[in-house]
């Protein structure tokens, strides 16, 4: 019904109105009292299989939604209902900001891509603070992107980033640090091995103070990296990342490469996202859990259509996968499909459970 009625109608409109719109269901079908409940008992994955337990917390299927999609945390409730093992909102910034302007994001059809542009828009953290502090029962973990607002220089970087984490600790069950965003001028920059140490031992270090004083139990701290980094690169900024003390890698972030891109818009500036990045954030997954030695559960993301794809990246050494693309092409059927078709694939393999297969193609 969504490839057949709703997509041709969405993508008649201007991809972020289309976004906009679709969210805004989400928002209000959120706050349906016990619908995203009765919901979630159809669409939650009901194989015990992909059930798992990392960093103290239960996941109970390995499919989770990106950052980028719900920026501002509006629809936790119905995107849990849809049937993702987690969420990632984000990125927030400490202040608001506009991002950058109109238009920003394009659809990119026979190539089943996404390029986007949007520059970290979002209400600030204070606002994400009192929606996140509305749903305090969650079906699912829900992590919490950070980044830096774009007039903060990378010199003062840091301080962007544990302003977040102070204000946001109390309701957060991981942070990830975002440092491979195309869309923030010199960002990237921050993914250079010395640089980014330093900031993920910062962040480490606040969240233990937050679980200090809080005692409750520290949630997570992630990195994110970019697709585009030379071998080298890659393979010294997550030496730094474990290093420094950080809990996990997601790999990967958007691309700026075009390659093999046959859409008129192909060359619009921004990040890439969807079906181009399948095999080579596949391939960096693998590299990077060869490389920690499966020290650090690791996020596989980027160009997962398919419950072959998600396995794939399991294999390769993901613990857990995102979606962000495919959703807008698939619909919300997806995580639902996706869970189903991976219960599938490990009975076909013989395996016990997800955690079986994570890493055995590395």
């Amino acid at each position: 019904m969504y490839r057949r009625l709703f997509r041709p109608a969405l993508f008649r409109l201007d991809a972020e109105d289309a976004h906009h719109l679709t969210l805004r269901a989400l928002e209000l079908s959120s706050a349906l009292p016990g619908w995203p409940h009765v919901l979630r008992r159809v669409t939650a994955p009901a194989d015990p299989r992909l059930t798992q337990t990392l960093w103290g917390r239960t996941f109970p299927g390995p499919v989770g939604l990106a950052a980028g999609l719900d920026k501002n945390g509006v629809a936790v409730p119905a995107f849990t209902a849809l049937g993702f093992g987690f969420l990632e909102v984000g990125t927030v910034t400490p202040r608001p900001q506009p991002g950058n302007d109109r238009p920003r994001l394009f659809r990119l059809p026979p190539d089943e891509a996404l390029i986007n542009r949007m520059g970290f828009n979002n209400e600030g953290k204070y606002a994400l603070l009192s929606r996140l502090a509305a749903v305090p029962h969650r079906a699912a973990p829900v992590w919490v992107n950070i980044g830096k607002n774009k007039d903060t220089p990378n010199e003062a970087a840091v301080q962007d980033y544990l302003r977040c984490v102070t204000g946001l600790y109390d309701v957060a069950d991981g942070f990830v640090v975002n440092v491979s965003s195309p869309n923030t001028p010199g960002l990237r920059a921050l993914q250079a091995a010395g640089d980014l140490a330093a900031l993920v031992r910062a962040v480490v270090d606040e969240v233990d103070a937050q679980r200090v004083r809080t005692a409750r139990r520290a949630p997570p701290v992630l990195v994110k990296l970019a697709p585009d980094l030379h071998p080298a690169d890659f393979e010294a900024s997550v030496n730094a990342v474990l290093e420094a003390g950080a809990d996990g890698l997601i790999i990967s972030n958007t691309t700026l490469s075009r390659e093999g891109l046959t859409h008129p818009r192909r060359s619009e500036a921004g990040g890439l996202s969807g079906r181009p990045l399948t095999e080579r954030s596949t391939r960096l997954v693998r590299d990077a859990y060869r490389q920690t030695g499966g020290r650090v559960p690791i996020v596989g993301v980027g160009g997962i259509f398919t419950p072959e794809d998600a396995y794939a990246k399991i294999r390769a050494g993901a613990s857990l996968v995102e979606v962000y693309s495919a959703l807008i092409y698939e619909g919300p059927g997806l995580p639902g499909r996706l869970n189903r078709g991976l219960s599938a694939l490990l009975a076909r393999d013989g395996l016990r459970t997800v955690v079986d297969a994570v890493g055995v193609d590395a």
